[in-house]
């Protein structure tokens, strides 16, 4: 073939849009089927829990491992974040949530030499959209919320959320399906599902409720009613949204026979988790925290969070993803300007946008807030940290928002070498 031909862009300009995607979803299938063929079939009989939603999917599927791990079990995990297979652990350098398909089928083929007894993989709406799930048993099926994100890929909201779906209904035939009884998509998953359901939050009704939330920068406490046995709880994490990530995570495992008790002692013994409200510390008087939120759902989430624990100010700094839904891009400043003391505008991955451009768009909804008096915009990302810290009191709380466990920026095209927490402890030093 030669140079510079795209097959896929040619057969996109011969045919009608409709029979492009038919082509191209038939030659997905087909080339699905052959790779499971090549790699034996290593998902067969395999006893899946996959976790989905817009935020919080890593959190919970490294809180439903910690359970099963407590309890007893042996496990395998593909999450955004980390790949762990019987214990051995490592970061995820793939940056993606759902590899290839014949990386997903080593994976599988890893945990089944090893003899693992719970495959526990993070699941995108890309990946159900895609069918690169297809093939693989679930037997559990946990939805953690559904909130904008991914609007370029999947067009409008109905669009995204009928992919999601997939991993609940006929499509992928779920044993149980795990629901979040408080988003406000739960009545479309609900109806959408044909595992037995088990429903989570702190609604009435609920199979996992939780209730009193207690707060702290060390953790959080709350009561989790498991099918009406009551268990305390905590969690080394932060924030009302992790307890969420909690519920969901007991209400996956406990379909499966685990009890309340076995639930809380796993959940209190997962630490942290890469990336996502991840402190930094080089033994200063205020607190940073390095956070994967890149959608303005989760960047609410992570900013309120903070303010019920800290009496100083909220300083954040953060920017919007290039080659990305650029609709979300003045809703996450809106979300910055009400709940930050501080903003320091930057650049996070360009793409191949420019990013004068990207923050303008976010700044756009800062404006619309009234927060542009309290905004610097300072395109260098270290450079923004590095002016975030100077300013820094006894006190605040810095959140570095965005990048979160990422050892790398995508900026004009290229990758280049970055770990957000490795230079704000660096700059830390250097204060």
């Amino acid at each position: 073939m030669a140079a510079g031909i795209n097959p896929k862009r040619i057969v996109r300009k011969v045919l009608p849009e409709g029979a492009t995607r038919l082509a191209e979803e038939s030659y997905r299938r087909g080339r699905r089927v052959i790779t499971h063929a090549r790699y034996g079939f290593p998902a067969r009989n395999a006893r899946v829990i996959a976790v989905t939603g817009t935020n919080g999917k890593t959190t919970t599927c490294m809180l439903i491992n910690a359970i099963l791990k407590s309890a007893g079990f042996k496990t395998a995990m593909f999450t955004t974040a980390v790949v762990e297979v019987a214990d051995k652990t490592e970061p995820n350098l793939r940056h993606t949530t759902v590899p290839v398909t014949a990386d997903l089928l080593n994976f599988f083929r890893k945990a089944k030499r090893m003899d693992v007894d719970f495959i526990v993989l993070e699941v995108t709406s890309h990946a159900l959209h895609q069918h690169k799930l297809r093939g693989i048993p679930i037997e559990v099926a946990v939805m953690t919320n559904l909130s904008q994100e991914h609007l370029d890929y999947h067009g409008t909201m109905e669009r995204y959320a009928e992919a999601k779906a997939r991993l609940f209904n006929a499509y992928m035939q779920p044993t149980y399906c795990v629901l979040n009884h408080d988003d406000r998509w739960f009545d479309y998953f609900a109806k959408q599902s044909v595992g037995a359901c088990s429903i989570y939050g702190q609604k009435g009704g609920s199979d996992v409720t939780m209730r009193k939330i207690k707060l702290s920068s060390r953790g959080t406490d709350f009561e989790l009613d498991i099918d009406g046995s009551k268990v305390s709880a905590h969690i080394q994490l932060p924030g009302e949204f992790n307890v969420y990530n909690a519920a969901s995570a007991a209400a996956g495992v406990s379909v499966l026979g685990i009890t309340p008790e076995k639930i809380a002692k796993g959940l209190s013994e997962l630490k942290a988790v890469p990336g996502r409200m991840e402190r930094v510390s080089a033994s200063q008087n205020f607190t940073v925290i390095v956070d994967y939120a890149y959608t303005p759902d989760a960047l609410e989430k992570a900013l309120k969070s903070i303010r019920e624990i800290t009496k100083g100010r909220i300083l954040l700094v953060f920017g919007a993803t290039g080659d990305r839904d650029k609709t979300k891009r003045p809703v996450m400043g809106e979300v910055a300007a009400k709940n930050a003391d501080r903003i320091f505008l930057t650049d996070d991955e360009t793409y191949t946008e420019d990013p004068a451009a990207i923050r303008k768009e976010v700044m756009a909804g800062i404006t619309k807030a009234k927060g542009q008096k309290k905004t610097t915009e300072i395109g260098d990302r270290r450079e923004a940290i590095k002016a975030a810290l100077k300013i820094a009191k006894k006190g605040d709380v810095l959140l570095l928002a965005g990048i979160g466990h990422q050892n790398y920026r995508n900026m004009a095209g290229k990758k280049l070498p970055w770990d957000e927490r490795e230079i704000a402890k660096a700059l830390l030093k250097n204060k």
